[in-house]
């Protein structure tokens, strides 16, 4: 539920609040480990009443899988026994653990959705004319007690019924998973209950931002970053363009660092830096390589994006950029500047949780962390941001790189270079979509060659990144903050930016 503060997102954040306050106060000897999270859903789920779902006992049941999720541990079947610290030894380690797959179903915990119903509702007035049943062309509309009746096993969902009332009375019913999924990985399983096709799933994690039921849940890294720190290397806060205004407006642009430093954070940076970077990077390669190598260019900062591209348009991989993601840049960047730290990516997005695992990039970015997690970190350290030094900003990006978050802002950075060390290139065109079902539609378009010789922005969240499945506040709200950090950034170019001169290392 986008932008609204639910009783879901208070358990999703009471969860992630104890396994780090469990991984705080976590020591070797502690003997009372495994019992102390079997308590857990007691204090998130007190009393002997339900107050969400039919029975305390449910509640507290899938608490227990959202608890396991949180440290990595994978979802239990409900026709399996096991306790619910079953695996846990191997989880408490500093090291990034993760087993596949990252976005679960907690199966006890769907409701069964209907998906594509088109239903008649009570606002029919049985009206004379009986338009719906007129344009229906396979005649599955009667009429019962004055009132429209649908025929389900005839109707074939083309929606001409809805279209023809003139009391807008019939409705078309979809699974909210299903509809906020662009790739169409959600499917049901034996039992109605959804299931995600793990092939076609890019791990945008809109489903889960969109489940009503709070059934969708993504693995965090909390307690791993956790124990990392305790260990005594310096561990770096790599924070993703979308922070500004995520943890409310007493967490200015100017208390981050100090916040996360208040949690156990050596240090943090904005890896806006490593945007600026990238849209180098990217300028570069479209003007060497479209239209003479490429018929068109994508962006490459969006992970489940270019995924779902090279799904998509298998043949046309190789027009996603190659150009490093700013989230790898940034570490790369750190981790020259600091031989031997582990870097943090924190962020909106549950896709760069895969990314971070790739081969590749593994060596640079050693866990990532959503927004929504660090905050249940902040919530378990009871950092108090009034109390937060208010002169310690993080510095050195451009208004352009800080503004990657938002839709179409990625391609404006670059075009912004190209104009700058490119200016006999000429106007460059830009298409730009955000949404999987946009970018689809956009991938089909270049597929066509109506798109050759374009930049084309591709971005898996509605919005851009301020809208991912990781984030705390609204987005229009977060868009208003990062356009006015935008502003204030002493640069507002990539091409101005003060680590252009070690790009060509980082790409090394």
């Amino acid at each position: 539920m986008r932008g609204i503060s639910t009783d879901i997102n208070t358990i999703r954040q009471n969860v992630f609040s104890e396994i780090a306050k469990l991984s705080y106060e976590y020591d070797s000897s502690d003997t009372d480990f495994f019992k102390k999270m079997e308590h857990i859903p007691y204090r998130i789920i007190p009393g002997e009443e339900s107050t969400y779902r039919d029975s305390v006992f449910l509640e507290r049941a899938i608490v227990n899988e959202r608890m396991r999720l949180a440290m990595g541990l994978p979802v239990r079947k409900a026709n399996e026994h096991a306790p619910v610290s079953d695996g846990a030894k191997d989880c408490i380690i500093p090291e990034k653990y993760y087993e596949p797959p990252l976005v679960n179903i907690i199966k006890f915990a769907c409701h069964k959705c209907p998906d594509n119903v088109v239903h008649v509702t009570d606002a029919c007035q049985g009206c004379l004319s009986h338009p719906c049943q007129i344009v229906c062309p396979k005649e599955a509309i009667s009429f019962k007690d004055g009132k429209s009746v649908i025929d389900q096993s005839e109707c074939i969902k083309c929606g001409k019924c809805i279209e023809a009332c003139p009391y807008h009375a019939i409705l078309r019913q979809e699974r909210p998973c299903v509809k906020a999924c662009g790739a169409g990985a959600i499917k049901s399983d034996e039992y109605g209950r959804a299931e995600i096709d793990q092939e076609k799933c890019v791990s945008c994690g809109m489903c889960l931002a969109n489940c009503p039921f709070g059934a969708i849940a993504d693995k965090a890294q909390i307690f791993q970053v956790i124990q990392a720190m305790k260990e005594g290397v310096p561990v770096y806060a790599a924070m993703a363009p979308a922070i500004t205004g995520q943890f409310g407006p007493e967490c200015t642009p100017h208390k981050i660092r100090s916040a996360m430093k208040a949690i156990g954070f050596h240090d943090a940076v904005e890896v806006a830096i490593g945007a600026d970077l990238c849209a180098l990077q990217e300028a570069r390669d479209f003007v060497e390589e479209v239209p003479s190598k490429l018929p068109w260019m994508g962006t490459s900062c969006c992970p489940a994006w270019s995924s779902f591209a090279k799904k998509l348009l298998p043949d046309k991989a190789e027009c996603i950029s190659m150009a490093l993601t700013p989230m790898v840049l940034t570490a790369r960047l750190l981790k020259k500047e600091h031989p031997g730290c582990k870097v943090v990516f924190i962020g909106p997005c549950v896709a760069k949780k895969l990314e971070a695992s790739r081969r590749s990039v593994r060596s640079e970015v050693d866990f990532v962390l959503t927004f929504e997690e660090v905050l249940g970190m902040l919530q378990a350290k009871e950092v108090d941001f009034a109390q937060l030094a208010d002169t310690d900003p993080m510095e050195g990006a451009s208004g352009d790189g800080r503004a990657f978050a938002i839709s179409g802002c990625v391609a404006n950075a670059v075009v912004n270079v190209i104009k700058e060390k490119y200016p006999e290139r000429g106007d460059v065109k830009v298409v730009a979509a955000d949404g999987l079902a946009e970018c689809k539609k956009m991938l089909m378009t270049a597929k066509a060659g109506k798109y050759n010789g374009y930049l084309l922005e591709g971005m898996a969240c509605p919005g851009g990144c301020v809208a991912g499945a990781g984030t705390v506040q609204p987005i229009k709200k977060t868009a208003a903050a990062i356009s006015k950090h935008q502003k204030a950034s002493s640069n507002q170019h990539a091409y101005e930016s003060d680590y252009r001169e070690v790009l060509a290392d980082l790409e090394n």
